[in-house]
């Protein structure tokens, strides 16, 4: 698989920033010379201001590039290599040269029908009907089960493209077992208790843990035992819930779930997915949370947490380095890495990965790291300049789930 192309612009008017970043992308073509090859594959991301003109910005990239078949999302923010935009009209475009063959865009209005999916990249619109049910739907259209992508968002408007604009349901691109990929999840809470097995609920409400009322242990964990709930309504505000199934299923495509990470101090695991504490049951000493909550399954509550995100992204971004090119990345050499001179890092920028598509949560980006770009740093620190896109979700996809503050980090190997 050759080295895929990418660019990123901004500019108030979106003609200009796609004519500024086709000029980038056809500046590498060129400089490929007559091994570049022809692009049939196309990631667009582009921010809400672009949004309103997405279709006629979708036109103006397929009369540039006819072969290419195009998916992509709009999003509050969008990232590229080392940089992401928030809250300015801006776009980041990555062009593949796979064999048609071996890949499907798809759609409503653009179904599967035969093609053998091994892995699909799906974007979806939030306020779509039983979404749950259709990703899990989609993971069971494929042979590994493995789907990776986010929700569009946008605080007014959010779309997705699969060779036309779209809103609501779900679309994307379905990859055979030719076309290998390597996808992470990394975690941006830390538990404030131990995890424990949710003994009685009913439908979002879960009533105990470890058969004990949940509301007292909740007050127990946030260190608010004794006080009165309505009281402590504005710390509870804080707390999110991270939930897990009572069986994970145990995927070819990733590497399996890390050991238990539920531990107190500890992190969460792949296998975790975070949802709110939207409100507290005092008939039944119950806490209501944002999600499903069957018997048998684990729960812990959490809060957000910059250094636990910044850790968990380091770790799943020496992951990655190491399957992709275990013989020029030691384990001893992942551990370190985040030590070693970015410029050096720049400097050896791994051929291995021939693209990469990062779907982080809207809730991660820009402060939550600290500064402007910190999050798309870290991932450029540690995997050099490799071609990425991506966009800030309103909720992130992995397997046949559906994340809340994750980031979710996939690459193309070159060796498929």
């Amino acid at each position: 698989m050759k080295a895929f192309w990418h660019a990123h612009a901004t500019h108030p008017e979106w003609r200009t920033a796609v004519a500024l970043a086709a000029a980038q992308i056809e500046g590498q073509r060129h400089a490929e010379g007559s091994d570049a090859g022809e692009p049939t594959l196309g990631w667009v991301y582009f921010t809400e201001a672009y949004a309103p003109s997405a279709s006629a910005l979708l036109a103006d990239l397929q009369q540039r590039w006819p072969s290419v078949q195009w998916v992509g999302a709009s999003g509050v923010g969008i990232a590229a290599s080392g940089v992401e935009y928030f809250d300015e009209p801006a776009l980041a475009l990555m062009l593949a040269p796979l064999p048609v063959e071996q890949f499907r865009v798809f759609s409503g209005t653009r179904p599967l029908k035969d093609f053998p999916a091994h892995t699909a990249q799906v974007h979806a619109d939030a306020s779509t009907m039983d979404l749950d049910e259709l990703v899990r739907d989609m993971s069971q259209r494929t042979g590994s089960g493995y789907l990776f992508g986010g929700l569009a968002s946008g605080r007014d408007q959010a779309v997705h493209v699969a060779q036309a604009v779209l809103c609501g349901g779900l679309s994307g691109v379905a990859f055979d077992e030719r076309v290998a990929v390597v996808s992470r999840v990394s975690q941006g809470c830390q538990p404030v208790g131990p995890t424990r097995e949710v003994t009685s609920a009913e439908r979002n409400v879960v009533i105990t843990l470890d058969h004990e009322p949940a509301l007292e242990c909740l007050l127990r964990d946030v260190h608010l035992e004794g006080a009165e709930p309505r009281a402590a309504v504005q710390a509870l505000q804080q707390i999110l819930v991270g939930l897990s199934d009572a069986s994970i299923a145990n995927y070819g495509v990733v590497s399996p779930p890390e050991s238990n990470p539920h531990a107190l101090g500890g992190a969460f695991g792949s296998d975790t997915r975070v949802r709110h504490l939207v409100g507290l049951d005092m008939g039944r000493r119950g806490v209501a949370i944002g999600d499903v909550a069957e018997v048998g399954s684990s729960l812990a509550f959490c809060t957000r947490n910059t250094e636990a995100a910044r850790r968990d992204l380091m770790r799943i971004c020496a992951e990655v380095r190491e399957e992709v090119e275990p013989e020029a990345l030691a384990p001893e050499v992942a551990l370190a890495f985040t030590q070693t001179d970015p410029a050096q890092t720049k400097a050896s920028a791994h051929s291995g990965i021939a693209g990469a598509v990062y779907v982080s949560c809207a809730g991660r980006g820009g402060a939550h790291f600290g500064a402007p770009s910190a999050e798309l740093a870290v991932v450029r620190h540690a995997l050099g300049h490799v071609p990425l896109v991506g966009f800030f979700a309103a909720g992130e996809i992995a397997r046949e789930h559906i994340y809340g503050y994750t980031g979710i980090l996939t690459v193309f190997p070159m060796r498929s």
